[in-house]
């Protein structure tokens, strides 16, 4: 996509908005010799609110109807049944997660754990300007879309635990307390109320969980679990839905204000993505995320490659590449910096397994798998 270089009349207001002897360089929160402001804020709730009714029309739509969801019981042992037929299938679960490694138990229950801290995600997209829930039922496009993609992503959460619950293979109780200290910790990746750097945010996020999960089903199923395998492919889809909304919105940020919201993705570039459950904690273990993120990397859940492959995907979809017009000269240093990230985080990465491999592997353990340990 190649942002127009007839950029509409707000947007070229929201490109330079001149203050005192201050200049504020765009609505995305990018300014030269000022702080945020109130002006700021203001500029960026007037753009969203004059963008509900193409929220309306693109990005709406991207919801399910309620009666076409699937939902948990779908994949779940019938509580209906007689309680020996309950009884049943609950043993043919456990009899296909036999197979299954500790290592899978441990990346699946940090996907559970991150899928169940949901209230804070929806209370982070809340503090953006120009989109939150004023009333907390208000009918905005916005806000219609956050209440909604919150309770699509409620039953991930649902599922896993329920599974991981019947499954027998991990210490419930254990899982239950990383997820309460997880949501009670909250998160900040640094947005700044800021919906420029918010949906840049949630689209690489959304992408992030859609390979993670998706490699989940992929593993469930050669190890013998074809069940699972559809849960966490299900789990993936919506994610994949999901981030084609965000994605989206931030395509037409780049339409109405490319210098803005490409400095927005250099921004939360340099920044990092920081994950949704960087504060992870069980109670036991300071450095529960490191350990979580090293079994997935090793396990080939979700990998550092895999993070610059999410960077190398969203340039190509936004058509980074290809702005010209409406970039100042910042701008076109925010496009050089984020089309050449990839690379170079490879080449790191490469440097890091190099030195990986000389390195004694180290067994850490994990309380959510009754403190058996498992290799990072």
């Amino acid at each position: 996509m190649q942002a127009s270089c007839n950029v509409t009349a707000r947007a070229q207001r929201l490109v330079q908005i001149p203050r005192g002897r201050h200049t504020i360089t765009s609505a995305a929160g990018h300014y030269r010799n000022t702080t945020r402001t109130s002006l700021a804020a203001a500029e960026r709730i007037e753009m969203f609110k004059s963008l509900e009714g193409w929220a309306a029309d693109n990005v709406l739509p991207l919801l399910k109807p309620v009666e076409k969801c699937w939902q948990p019981q779908d994949f779940l042992p019938d509580p209906r049944l007689p309680a020996a037929e309950f009884a049943e299938e609950v043993r043919l679960l456990r009899e296909r997660t036999a197979e299954l490694s500790d290592e899978y138990f441990v990346v699946l229950v940090g996907d559970m754990v991150t899928e169940d801290a949901l209230p804070t995600y929806e209370t982070m997209i809340n503090t953006f300007d120009g989109v939150r829930d004023e009333t907390g039922a208000s009918p905005s496009p916005w806000a219609v879309w956050n209440r909604a993609w919150t309770a699509e992503e409620n039953r991930h959460g649902d599922l896993l635990r329920t599974f991981l619950y019947l499954s027998g293979r991990v210490d419930m109780r254990m899982v239950e307390r990383t997820v309460q200290y997880l949501i009670g910790s909250g998160m900040d990746p640094g947005l700044e109320n800021n919906p420029y750097l918010g949906f840049v945010y949630t689209s690489f996020q959304e992408r992030a969980t859609f390979i993670s999960h998706g490699n989940t089903a992929r593993l469930a199923k050669e190890g013998g679990d074809p069940v699972l395998a559809r849960i966490c492919g299900v789990i993936a889809a919506d994610e994949k839905r999901h981030e084609l909304a965000y994605t989206r919105i931030v395509e037409k940020l780049l339409e109405l204000d490319p210098n803005g919201a490409v400095l927005a993705v250099a921004d939360m570039m340099r920044r990092s993505i920081t994950m949704p459950a960087h504060l992870m904690y069980d109670g036991r273990d300071p450095q529960l995320f490191q350990h979580y993120s090293a079994v997935a990397q090793r396990l080939g859940v979700y990998t550092a490659g895999d993070y610059a492959d999410i960077l190398e995907f969203l340039v190509g979809r936004w058509g980074l590449e290809k702005l010209g017009c409406g970039l100042d000269g910042e701008g076109r240093m925010a496009q050089e910096y984020v089309c050449g990230l990839a690379q170079r985080i490879r080449r790191l990465q490469e440097r890091a397994d190099e030195r990986a491999k000389k390195m004694k592997k180290e067994a850490v353990e994990f309380s959510w798998i009754f403190d058996r340990e498992v290799v990072l």
